[in-house]
């Protein structure tokens, strides 16, 4: 006889099984660790007894030699798999042992963990001494320092510290939309899903674009006409000053270029040192070069170089 563990997700409605899971619940007495799960209620809705019992490895790959028994598994994949794992030793230990066969319930959709990391963040908001007290404000410094740590793995090309780095920042966004008051993660989702629908009418609509720089021109074209309809007057409206100089710079003259300012507005900016700067950073975006980059490059090498010397002279 087979033991058939039904599977299902903690980041999909309960209730919502597929068909294989209710035949599965339906063909043998259902058991089941925990009285909290959360399918309990609607498997009693649906007709289907559940009996609690004690995690017991033994006993239930035992029962299943005899009769079919379909086991409900945690939601918890961590008690999950290690239950599990016991109760695949323990049907191997038997003269017989009973077939056993998994029935997912519930899948994970795409993004499925971002919940997770959601009702994590709840709970932290509500019982962190820590995480309870923190503002849009206290928070700036690791926003900035989480982003900056994406931009030194990718130009390390460290793809595995890239992913630890990416959650670490997707923790600031959604720290901050747990802070905020008047909207939320899902408010803020649906405020970048709408954007990216409106700007791809090449994916979502019925444009046409054949190219990377039709598409860029397409959404440069909506950009402008969203600044419009919000009364925004300048193509530079959005710049974030607060930026790194050299970055700022050159998200100033990538603007004005769309825009159509002549070239002379950028000749001779400031005094000195700053003048030389700009003009370097003027230079390397008609060459197509992020000065930004190039100079952190130059940081790293020159790091590189004090290190040895370092070395050498020690």
């Amino acid at each position: 006889m087979p033991l058939i563990v039904v599977t299902t997700s903690p980041r999909v409605a309960p209730g919502l099984l597929s068909h294989q899971a209710w035949q599965a619940l339906r063909s043998g007495p259902v058991l089941t660790a925990s009285a909290a799960h959360r399918q309990l209620p609607y498997l009693a809705e649906a007709g289907v007894e559940a009996e609690v019992v004690e995690p017991d490895p033994r006993g239930l790959a035992a029962r299943a030699v005899a009769e079919t028994v379909v086991w409900l598994a945690s939601e918890s994949e961590a008690d999950d798999e290690a239950f599990m794992r016991a109760v695949g030793h323990a049907a191997l230990a038997l003269d017989e042992p009973p077939v056993i066969e998994v029935v997912p319930g519930s899948y994970d959709l795409p993004g499925g963990r971002v919940l997770d990391l959601v009702a994590v963040m709840d709970r932290l908001r509500t019982e962190c001494p820590w995480d309870r007290k923190q503002t849009h404000e206290s928070l700036v410094p690791y926003l900035l320092e989480e982003a900056y740590e994406v931009l030194e793995t990718i130009e390390q090309g460290d793809h595995e510290a890239l992913r630890e780095e990416l959650g670490d920042l997707l923790l600031q966004v959604v720290f901050h939309a747990r802070v905020a008051e008047g909207f939320d993660v899902d408010d803020v989702a649906a405020g970048i899903v709408d954007k990216l629908v409106r700007r791809h009418p090449h994916v979502f609509g019925s444009v046409r674009a054949e190219s990377a720089d039709e598409v860029n021109d397409n959404w440069e074209a909506i950009k402008a006409a969203e600044r419009a309809s919000k009364g925004r007057e300048s193509v530079l409206e959005g710049v974030p000053m607060g930026q790194p100089a050299l970055s700022l710079a050159a998200q100033l003259l990538r603007r004005a270029e769309r825009a159509g300012a002549p070239e002379s507005l950028a000749a001779a900016v400031g005094q000195g040192v700053a003048r030389e700067l700009f003009d370097l950073v003027r230079r390397a975006a008609e060459a197509g070069v992020d000065a930004e980059a190039e100079l952190r490059a130059a940081a790293r090498a020159y790091r590189d170089r004090v290190r040895t010397w370092e070395s050498s002279a020690g």
